[in-house]
């Protein structure tokens, strides 16, 4: 099975930046498409942004568009770069990753998932 394992969570201040890093391991033998999600406490799962197979195309929320950056050095490894952090950007963070070449955005359309990785940024 597919695993996911999500990193660099943490406290940081308003305006503060934080890496965050995903790596997946298991019987990964095809292309795929990385993603990052984010779930606040009561709120529900949204998207945050997207990667495919070649890390040749990024799609983004409108939400971070301009402070976030998603980018893959590695088959296995995805990274979601956080600048100019906001107290409304606090979750918590969840790779995932979607079997197919394309780009989805849509939670239902990803097939494994992390479990996740705290982000908490104060006033």
């Amino acid at each position: 099975q597919v695993q996911l394992q999500e990193s660099g969570g943490g406290l940081v201040q308003a305006g503060g930046s934080l890496r965050l890093s995903c790596v997946a391991s298991g019987p990964i033998f095809s292309s795929y498409a990385m993603g990052w999600f984010r779930q606040a406490p009561g709120e529900e799962r949204e998207f945050v942004a997207a990667i495919n197979w070649s890390g040749g195309k990024t799609v983004y929320a409108d939400s971070v568009k301009g402070r976030f950056t998603i980018s893959r050095n590695n088959v296995n490894r995805v990274y979601l770069q956080m600048n100019s952090l906001k107290p409304e950007d606090t979750a918590v963070y969840y790779c995932a990753v979607d079997m197919a070449i394309t780009i989805a955005t849509m939670e239902v359309e990803y097939d494994y998932w992390g479990q996740g990785t705290q982000v908490t940024v104060s006033s």
